[in-house]
């Protein structure tokens, strides 16, 4: 999430040899941005401002970013709620990852495999020493009104995007996913929501407008 820095700068910049880990953002410098293809000293600061913004993201968001096989957005909330630092997950055992409900064995596996890796404790070591300070998820993360409770979106929403309303769902203990079964809780649909609104209205899911979800989480 850091403004500006789409993947055609990230592709020169890999190419240039000047970012080989996601640490190495961290370190960079406007010598090291201005020499790329129709970076204006503008966008140059602009970029660096939004690097350095993002040098304080939520344990969930780091988690996530750290690109571990298996762990998606739900999955990163989930160890973040359970471990509550970058420290207890590293030193978290299979069992005591399997004991967290959501997380299965092959997830574990992989949470083990990556920080088993040299190269990635390496990675975590250079993002601490270029500022990267995680914020802890507070006690009442994880619980509100959708705890337990899965939503789907659909439509095009008025007033949020599509990511937003997803967070206000975690936020609200719940968790958004993106296709409609007999699990799902909630859907919550905007203008012209297709084919997810009608398997929803099927099945005898609830469906919400945006103003009565905003209302569920309180917002309004």
């Amino acid at each position: 999430d850091i403004d500006g820095l789409g993947e055609k700068i990230i592709d020169k910049l890999v190419e240039s040899g000047r970012v080989r880990s996601v640490a190495d953002l961290y370190y960079l410098t406007e010598k090291d941005l201005v020499p790329l293809e129709r970076m204006a000293e503008k966008s140059v600061s602009n970029i660096l401002a939004a690097i350095d913004a993002s040098r304080r993201p939520t344990l969930d968001r780091l988690i996530y970013a750290l690109g571990i096989r298996h762990v998606g957005e739900h999955v990163a909330k989930v160890l973040a709620r359970a471990f509550g630092s970058v420290e207890r997950l590293r030193a978290a055992g299979e069992d005591e990852l399997t004991r967290v409900p959501e997380i299965g064995p092959q997830i574990a596996r992989s949470i083990r495999g990556f920080f088993g890796q040299k190269a990635n404790t390496a990675v975590l070591k250079r993002l601490a020493a270029g500022g990267v300070r995680w914020t802890a998820p507070s006690k009442a993360d994880g619980s509100g009104p959708l705890e337990g409770k899965t939503v789907v979106l659909t439509g095009a929403l008025q007033t949020l995007t599509r990511e937003e309303a997803g967070r206000l769902v975690g936020e609200a203990g719940g968790r958004a996913s993106s296709s409609v079964s007999a699990k799902t809780d909630y859907v919550v649909a905007g203008a012209d929501p297709g084919s997810k609104y009608e398997k929803a209205k099927k099945l005898g899911i609830a469906i919400l407008t945006e103003t009565e979800f905003m209302k569920l989480l309180g917002k309004r």
